[in-house]
């Protein structure tokens, strides 16, 4: 079969559906689009600028189902039935990512895990654009790798994948794979089974070999068991926050973060990383490591490591009102990145929690909500988990329903010298459109506070 009579089918019409669109038409594929909910204006204007057939408010069975191959948006399950009745039928089915590798010869940094793949993704990028590299950002941050291979070139791409993501990745390969921890996550996509998440992630080493590098979290208990039933001929970089000088990266006892790469050996103090916390120790970690395998000077890397800016909604300072810090972490989206958030504190806390759980276990959150933790205040639709589970472990506990009397709330017990901290564990998509939505209103409510 030629390129040029190949039907493709995307799933899917938002960011990774019409970037994979754009790139099968410049291709001469027959390419149509198809997306169940409504397609954003701007994603119209593009599959129309480059005359590409689409669908709203349905998928026409007829039509996907006469695909040579469908390109499937991350947030579509495997499980929704047009796509149960393509399996049937043995049509290929893969992800942009994996759609936009073929046409690309560029140096793929790819990063995944349960936290900090963002802020990781985001501060790789930072280091290779300061290096003067011709780098591109891509996944679930920047522009679709599929529009960006269409029309543009890159050098190198820093690509932020999600689970979702590499399920339908398949020859795809990672240059350079970053994986920096796996806790329970999207546990209701993966049969609420924690080994098949597991393996999904781990699916960022296919294909690797011998010319490629794993760069991985020593300490996280799932990946060094993983580990072990895995044979790579990818040189392995381990990093941890311990003072082990084996370790490609590694903390020493004078807070010193160690950069130990083939003999080379540079070094940053801790209180220079522009991002604090330790869970941003471990994040810059894996951006010096990741940088140093595509050659980057330790000085330009030491450099972008002290001044980078905090990605939004990552623990974003708002503003301080009337001697209460705002802080804004909407986007922990579960029970660990919450856990590194409140390790972060060093104030008493009224911590935001709530929003659609994905079988959350809350325990592992308990030392610091007894240590730090003056009050909770839950947000959603239904926080009847949330009550039950942390009732009586804190002095005072709320049960609200929007952002404005989730706020009334907390300005009415935080003190001076307090922090109120969004952190909710749990997805958005219960009272908010996403997690940046209740991120924005978190902060257009803390301004209102101050007005």
């Amino acid at each position: 079969m030629t390129t040029n009579n190949k039907r493709i089918v995307v799933l899917g019409g938002g960011e990774s559906g019409a970037g994979a669109a754009v790139l099968a038409k410049v291709k001469g594929m027959d390419v149509w689009l198809s997306d169940m909910g409504s397609i954003a204006p701007k994603y119209k204007e593009l599959l129309n600028r480059y005359h590409i057939a689409w669908e709203e408010g349905q998928h026409t069975e007829e039509k996907v189902l006469q695909a040579h191959e469908i390109i499937k948006s991350p947030g579509i399950p495997s499980s929704v039935p047009i796509l149960q009745k393509a399996a049937a039928k043995h049509i290929p089915i893969i992800s942009e990512i994996e759609f936009a590798g073929r046409y690309t010869d560029a140096k793929m940094v790819c990063i995944t895990g349960s936290n900090g793949k963002t802020t990781t993704t985001m501060l790789t990028y930072h280091i290779l654009s300061k290096a003067g590299l011709n780098v591109g950002l891509a996944g679930n941050v920047g522009n679709s790798l599929a529009l960006q291979v269409a029309t543009e070139h890159h050098d190198v791409y820093v690509i932020e994948l999600s689970s979702f993501q590499l399920d339908n990745m398949y020859q795809f390969k990672a240059n350079v794979a970053v994986l920096l921890n796996i806790t329970p996550d999207h546990l209701d996509r993966y049969d609420f089974k924690m080994e098949n998440y597991a393996a999904a992630k781990f699916r960022i080493m296919q294909n690797q070999d011998a010319n490629d590098t794993f760069i991985y979290w020593q300490g996280d208990p799932i990946i060094d068991a993983q580990l072990k039933h895995i044979h790579t001929e990818a040189r392995l970089l381990p990093f941890d926050a311990t003072t082990d000088e084996s370790l490609a990266a590694y903390v020493d006892a004078d807070n010193m973060v160690n950069f130990n790469i083939d003999g080379h050996q540079w070094q940053i103090p801790r209180a220079e990383l522009a991002i604090k916390g330790l869970h941003n120790v471990y994040n810059s970690m894996a951006a010096g490591l990741s940088a140093s395998c595509l050659h980057i000077k330790q000085d330009v890397i030491r450099r972008a490591l002290a001044d980078f800016e905090a990605v939004e909604h990552r623990l974003e300072f708002v503003r301080t009102v009337n001697g209460v810090t705002y802080i804004n972490d909407s986007k922990a989206t579960n029970v660990n990145a919450c856990y590194y958030a409140l390790e972060s504190m060093t104030t008493p806390v009224v911590l935001i929690l709530g929003g659609k759980d994905k079988g959350n276990d809350y325990t592992e959150l308990l030392d610091f909500v007894s240590t730090k933790v003056r009050a909770i205040v839950c947000l959603g639709a239904d926080n009847s988990k949330i009550l039950q589970f942390f009732n009586e472990k804190v002095p005072q506990i709320a049960d609200t329903h929007s952002m404005k009397e989730c706020l009334a709330k907390c300005e009415e017990w935080a003190q001076k010298g307090d922090t109120v901290l969004l952190s909710p564990c749990c997805a958005s998509f219960d009272l908010f459109r996403n997690m940046e939505d209740r991120g924005e209103q978190f902060k257009n409510g803390v301004n209102a506070i101050a007005e």
